[in-house]
C-alpha cells in the first residue's frame, strides 16, 4: 500500500511509517500544500495512493460524492481527531497495521475509520 498523508498530519507521521519501510508521501513532499481537498484526492488517486487525512468532516461528503460522480479513487483513510500532533506513534501503528492488512491497496472507493 502507499500512502499520500494530507497537510493535516504531522511529518513525523510519515518519517515514521518509511522507517517501516512504507511508501509515503506527503502534500509537502509533493509541493501540494495549496491545492483543494478534490484536488488533493485526485492527486492520491493518479498515484495510486491511500489519502490519509483526520479531516473527516470535508472527506465524507467528497467520498460520498466520489461514488456518485463513478470518480474512482485510491482509498482514504479517515484519523480521527483525536489523534494529537503529540501521538506520533499511535497514528504511525495504526497506519501501519492498515497497510499490512490491506498490503496492495484499498478498492477504488473504500474508506476506512481509524
Amino acid at each position: 500500500m502507499k500512502f499520500y498523508l494530507d497537510e493535516d498530519l504531522p511529518p513525523a507521521v510519515a518519517d515514521a511509517l518509511r522507517r517501516r519501510g512504507l511508501d509515503v508521501q506527503t502534500t509537502l513532499d509533493a509541493g501540494n500544500r495549496q491545492l483543494s481537498d478534490w484536488a488533493q484526492l485526485a492527486y492520491a488517486a493518479k498515484g495510486g495512493r491511500c489519502l490519509v487525512t483526520r479531516n473527516v468532516r470535508d472527506f465524507v461528503p467528497i467520498a460520498q460524492d466520489a461514488l456518485r460522480r463513478q470518480a474512482p479513487h485510491a482509498g482514504i483513510v479517515l484519523c480521527p481527531a483525536r489523534y494529537r500532533g503529540n501521538e506520533i506513534r499511535r497514528m504511525a501503528d495504526a497506519l501501519a497495521k492498515v497497510a499490512a492488512r490491506y498490503p496492495d491497496a484499498l478498492g477504488e472507493y473504500d474508506v476506512l475509520f481509524l
